[in-house]
Order: C-alpha cells, then sequence, then structure tokens
C-alpha cells in the first residue's frame, strides 16, 4: 500500500476542490496502476482458451513476421 500525505485545495466554502501530492508519492502510484494494469493484461491472456505452441515455432513466427 502505498502511504500518501494528500494537501487538499478547497473553495471558499471549504468544499474540497483538488489534491496536491509530492511528486514521488505520485510517480509510485503511478507504477502501482501500470503493475495493476500488467497483472489484468496477464489474467485476461490466462482467461482466453488458447492452443499454446511450442516455443521454437513462436519464434520462427516472430522472425518470419520481421522479414517482410
Amino acid at each position: 500500500m502505498v502511504t500518501l500525505h494528500p494537501e487538499y485545495l478547497v473553495d471558499e466554502e471549504q468544499h474540497r476542490k483538488a489534491v496536491l501530492l509530492p511528486v514521488a508519492e505520485w510517480e509510485r502510484i503511478v507504477e502501482e496502476l501500470e503493475h495493476l494494469d500488467d497483472i489484468r493484461a496477464y489474467d485476461g491472456a490466462k482467461a482466453r482458451s488458447q492452443d499454446a505452441i511450442p516455443f521454437e515455432r513462436a519464434v520462427r513466427e516472430i522472425q518470419e513476421g520481421y522479414g517482410e
């Protein structure tokens, strides 16, 4: 869990309108979100039923794709 130290910008009636975070905390949030995207992509790929192909075939198909 990311520890946050937010500061709030408020309007005349003290309603919160925006949040300020230290840059390091914001960068950590972005890293965590990117990691979560990776996890979701992995989970989605695992959930799709696909036939596995041998590694050698995959490499050959990738190399053939570069030759186009």
